[in-house]
């Protein structure tokens, strides 16, 4: 499992990437928490499968436009 957060801007924020994500790339997605505003947004996922399968689905994301940052430590402990 990897821990990740994506800052989207402009349009991308009304996409669905993180369903899309999950979808194309067969890994599974929980949305750990997020903030959407009007022009920007980000959300923390916990991303689950091959590995192989989330670096090419993250190379997606990135290739986008979207900013992909590890998460190195558990959002819900405080």
């Amino acid at each position: 499992m990897q821990r990740v957060r994506l800052t989207f801007s402009g349009v991308l924020i009304k996409e669905p990437v993180i369903y899309q994500l999950g979808k194309d790339f067969n890994i599974v997605t929980n949305i750990r928490r997020a903030d959407v505003q009007e022009n920007v947004g980000w959300a923390i996922l916990e991303i689950e499968g091959i590995d192989e399968d989330i670096e090419r689905g993250l190379d997606w994301v990135r290739s986008l436009g979207i900013r992909v940052d590890p998460v190195l430590s558990d959002v819900l402990e405080g």
